[in-house]
């Protein structure tokens, strides 16, 4: 299965910010929407980096909470690991738990069409899984 198929299922709702913003307008935007990360974009929907709760707690602890002023630009993570609507589950899950991230944006024609996170990989594994087990109970049952 592919990540089309997680995003037909959670929907392609995404929360962006512009470089410009600052830190203290992505952490009212995290809790607005209860995500765990946003996606900074360009005017163009062109993923110009991430900002995680992570780093949000990361960079109060190092800089204190005068970080909030300061623009996602020159805090967010800029080297963004993407991934393609076609990609399969499998090849995300390990993408994302060899890089150590939770979220992962989804980009077709150099734009931001969706994100997933591991919660919905595992959410979608889960479900395939019990798939696999209701279909051999029923095979065997059969047999």
């Amino acid at each position: 299965m592919s990540v089309t198929v997680i995003l037909s299922r959670k929907g392609n709702d995404i929360v962006t910010l512009s470089p410009d913003a600052t830190l203290g307008d992505a952490v009212a935007s995290l809790a607005r929407n209860r995500i765990g990360a946003i996606v900074v974009t360009n005017g163009d929907m062109g993923v110009e980096g991430i900002i995680s709760e992570r780093d949000v707690v990361r960079l109060i602890g190092e800089r204190g909470v005068d970080v909030l002023a300061e623009p996602l630009a020159g805090l967010m993570t800029k080297a963004v690991v993407t991934c393609a609507p076609d990609e399969t589950v499998p090849q995300i899950m390990e993408r994302m738990t060899r890089g150590r991230f939770r979220h992962v944006p989804v980009v077709s024609g150099g734009k931001v069409v969706g994100i997933i996170s591991i919660g919905d990989v595992v959410k979608y594994r889960v479900e395939e899984m019990e798939r696999e087990s209701a279909q051999l109970r029923d095979y065997i049952m059969s047999a």
